[in-house]
């Protein structure tokens, strides 16, 4: 996950919280001392399975769904159900605004993953496959750990973008249903001998020289020649969001059309030559935290991020002590204003958030993406304002230098709030060496690409033979 995605995965529930009229009224509370609104009632778990019977109509707050969006072998997708869809990838993904023109951009994509969906439930239901919530709580409880969250953070983030909970868990429940349905139907058909192991493990001792890549990759499959460029351009607003900071695991989870979009696109580690050529091609040029434009390659297009990279077995590592920072040495300046004698529950909380962000931040990039939006925080360039480090207090100097490239001095008050410096020069690359996986993990390696292979003629031939109506 790149720095810009951890930050917003980690205070998306903190800068809605905070997003108002004023840093410290927002903190404190409603004005008068009035007890904050007890948090929406959860909805009701089912007791033996999340998915949903065949024809029921989502029910808003305010009634049923107010139209139908598609039908999908007699059942019904409601506006209700899209919109929600919409405003889940929206108030998760990370940097994007639920704008006219981004919503309009989403819902054909979210309609055809939702379309998508309901051919898996409903292959998942004539199965006999049910998804308990304890199921569901399982992903969850990942979810809010992989991003320093607590469920009742998560929960707040998704009422605040409008999204009720049982939307999420409806969408976690059908990804665990599918992957129950494909092991279902092939597990058993899947056979990795020993001999099929000795022959990949050979494969990649002779790819050990070479330099390996730690990817991840969103799919999407052009089934039909003729649809090529509506796929296209698809992969093409895909990578727009992604572009304007969109978590990719979160997009993978929404768009990617291969199993592995359950676990965010993870593809694991690649050696140069493994993947398709034009991908392979792509990854040469990247940076780690790069994220590639659309790829066309057999099968559909792919867009590739790039998590890490290793060299060969016997490239020649650096000492680690002896890299230097990339950049000169700059830094800016984040202050949370706290006014004249804050009331000390508003000090502290502010004082919560400032570590909050001294724990995660990496350089500077995100910085004034943050401060758009926490109301009332103030980001400042020092170089480009003309300050120099030298010009700074001698207390504030020693601070920096203890800081490496790219964090920030541990949180201080000052007459003005709460302040960090932050250190904008980023650290050298590690550089590690490859190392060969063990014989079970190359034997879970070649069942998964074979499971993904299968997995994608399944959802084929469910698609064909569906009648799908869009409204």
């Amino acid at each position: 996950m790149s720095n810009k995605n951890i930050i917003f995965a980690v205070f998306g529930a903190a800068l809605a919280v905070l997003a108002g009229p004023s840093l410290a009224q927002n903190l404190s509370g409603p004005p008068g001392g009035t007890p904050p609104a007890a948090p929406a009632p959860a909805a009701p778990a089912a007791s033996s399975t999340l998915i949903p019977p065949a024809g029921a109509a989502v029910q808003s707050d305010s009634g049923p769904s107010d139209g139908v969006a598609a039908i999908v072998n007699d059942t019904i997708i409601s506006e209700y159900d899209l919109k929600q869809r919409i405003l889940l990838f929206v108030s998760t993904s990370g940097g994007l605004q639920p704008t006219p023109e981004i919503i309009a951009k989403l819902r054909g994509q979210i309609l055809s993953q939702l379309e998508t969906e309901q051919l898996q439930i409903q292959e998942a239901r004539r199965k006999s496959i049910t998804v308990s919530p304890a199921d569901v709580d399982k992903t969850i409880d990942r979810i809010t750990s992989d991003n320093h969250l607590s469920k009742d953070q998560l929960t707040d983030m998704l009422k605040k973008g409008g999204v009720n909970m049982s939307t999420l868990r409806a969408q976690i429940a059908v990804q665990i249903a599918w992957q129950k349905a494909v092991s279902d139907e092939f597990q058993d058909r899947v056979n990795i001998t020993p001999s099929d192991v000795d022959a990949e493990l050979a494969r990649l001792s002779e790819g050990a020289e070479k330099r390996h890549f730690l990817v991840s990759a969103i799919f999407l499959a052009v089934d039909n020649p003729d649809l090529d460029a509506k796929v296209l351009k698809d992969a093409q607003d895909v990578h727009a969001q992604l572009s304007a900071g969109a978590n990719f695991g979160q997009v993978a989870r929404q768009f990617s059309q291969s199993p592995t979009a359950a676990a965010g696109g993870d593809l694991g580690w690649v050696h140069e030559g493994q993947l398709p050529a034009e991908v392979d091609a792509a990854l040469q040029k990247m940076d780690v935290g790069g994220v590639s434009d659309p790829i066309r390659s057999a099968g559909g297009y792919y867009i590739i991020g790039l998590r890490d990279r290793q060299e060969g077995v016997n490239a020649h590592i650096p000492d680690p002590a002896t890299l230097k920072p990339v950049g000169p040495l700059t830094v800016a300046r984040i202050l949370l204003p706290l006014g004249p004698n804050p009331p000390k529950q508003v000090k502290d909380n502010v004082m919560k958030l400032a570590t909050q962000i001294h724990e995660h931040v990496n350089g500077c990039e995100m910085l004034p993406k943050i401060a758009e939006q926490v109301h009332g925080m103030i980001y400042q360039d020092l170089n480009k304002m003309g300050i120099k480090i030298a010009d700074l207090s001698p207390d504030i100097q020693e601070a920096i230098n203890k800081a490496g490239p790219g964090e920030a001095t541990e949180p201080f008050t000052s007459a003005a709030g709460i302040e960090m410096m932050v250190r904008c020069d980023k650290r050298a690359p590690t550089v590690t060496k490859y190392t060969l996986p063990s014989r079970q993990q190359i034997e879970e390696s070649l069942f998964d690409e074979q499971i993904t292979m299968l997995s994608r003629r399944y959802l084929r031939d469910l698609r064909r033979n569906a009648n799908v109506e869009t409204k």
